[in-house]
């Protein structure tokens, strides 16, 4: 018989309320952190001529955003993580992204906007690391994929709408006026979440979560290899799919047709995951995958055509999509106890997989052409899918429906 304490516990986790107004806050701070990393990019000419500086030095903005991620994820996470409340964080640092969009539109100069960006860093990797956990603690154990779904919805229209329609205010307005509405875009969400976010439970009682802790478990390792090659893949390509465009024979304007079709059916991709994430991982999470890898190794052969072009990288973005919510849910799993600090493993091991994705992308650019650009960026997605086929007990179980089906 089952101790009472631990009857109420698991009462309790069934009884749990799915938070909808609650994720739509997560997901609409999730759509801010990622428009704020990216939106320098867009307004890099204008910020060079009011700051006086070349293009390149204004690049540091979004180097030093990357590089303190890398840096201050995990020490923060394992500093702050038991002793603050998970709510509190959160808000936390979506008000600290508020307060360096402030300081980066009120920056005189270069060195005080890189300083603002860096406070900025510091913001997405705690709420990257910490977002994930909370959720699996305020949803019932049966819905984490669905909410993770809707919650990183948000990461995935930033891409397709967030960063477009900021560079765009930044022509129309100003480019510190964009950053401005974003700082109040932030700050009122930081009030919602006060007032609709839920506490989350410290389910993990008596243990203090650990990366080495993690490390140990099985599967860990195997999730925070495989995700972050995956990513490592999805940038090779999406850093210099112009190249491959114009080598390809097709017009500049597909550029912008393109990655607006990735973010779209990114966006389909996440709904799939949110209803599969839960019953079938294992075997959703290798079919996205295979399906990334006939996309990228077809785009040379068929991505000259633009009927082509379209439907290979609608396969791209749909499985890209998913991708990512089986990840999150499946580190989550593997890490157990232990499940704060892996999920603050992925993020530094994300950061450098994209990091790595653009510098692999332009390697490939210059020594095998950039026609044959979404060949490289096929490798490290079959490794990965490797790497997820051999994780079978470990980081990529099969899920209860694939189980019982298996025993059937």
């Amino acid at each position: 018989m089952q101790p009472a304490s631990q009857q109420v516990n698991e009462g309790s986790l069934r009884a749990r309320r799915f938070p909808w107004g609650g994720l739509l806050i997560l997901a609409a701070a999730g759509f801010t952190a990622v428009t704020t990393e990216l939106l320098p990019s867009g307004l890099l000419p204008q910020i060079s001529r009011d700051l006086g500086v070349g293009e390149s030095a204004v690049g540091s903005l979004t180097a030093a955003y990357a590089a303190v991620i890398v840096f201050t994820a995990l020490p923060l996470s394992r500093l702050l993580g038991g002793r603050v409340p998970r709510k509190a964080l959160l808000i936390a640092t979506v008000l600290a992204f508020a307060l360096s969009n402030v300081l980066l539109a009120s920056s005189p100069s270069l060195g005080l906007a890189v300083a603002a960006r860096l406070l900025g860093g510091v913001a997405h990797g705690m709420l990257w690391s910490s977002m994930a956990p909370y959720v699996s603690r305020i949803v019932p154990p049966h819905s984490v994929g669905k909410a993770m779904a809707m919650v990183f919805s948000g990461n995935s229209i930033a891409l397709a709408v967030g960063a477009p329609i900021g560079t765009l205010m930044g022509s129309v307005l100003t480019w510190r006026a964009s950053f401005l509405i974003l700082a109040g875009v932030g700050a009122v969400l930081a009030l919602l979440a006060v007032w609709v976010l839920p506490a989350a439970p410290d389910e993990d009682g008596n243990t203090t979560p650990t990366l080495r802790g993690a490390l140990k478990l099985p599967g860990v390792i195997a999730v925070a290899t495989a995700w972050p090659l995956l990513l490592l893949g999805h940038f090779t390509l999406f850093t210099y799919i112009a190249p491959f465009l114009h080598v390809s024979g097709l017009p500049d304007a597909f550029t912008s047709i393109s990655l607006s079709v990735v973010g779209a059916s990114s966006l389909v991709g996440i709904w799939i995951a949110g209803l599969t994430a839960d019953s079938y991982p294992r075997r959703s999470l290798l079919s996205a995958v295979a399906l990334l890898v006939v996309a990228f190794g077809l785009l040379p052969l068929l991505g000259g055509t633009w009927m082509g072009e379209l439907v290979l990288v609608t396969m791209w973005g749909a499985a890209f999509g998913a991708i990512g919510i089986y990840n999150q849910a499946a580190i989550l799993r593997a890490g157990g106890e232990h499940k704060d600090a892996a999920n603050g493993l992925t993020v530094v091991t994300i950061q450098l997989g994209i990091a790595v994705g653009a510098g692999y992308g332009a390697l490939a650019l210059t020594t095998v052409g950039a026609l044959w650009v979404p060949l490289a960026a096929a490798v490290p997605t079959a490794a990965a899918l490797a790497i997820i086929v051999a994780s079978r007990r470990g980081g990529y179980p099969a899920g209860p429906r694939e189980t019982r089906a298996r025993r059937a």
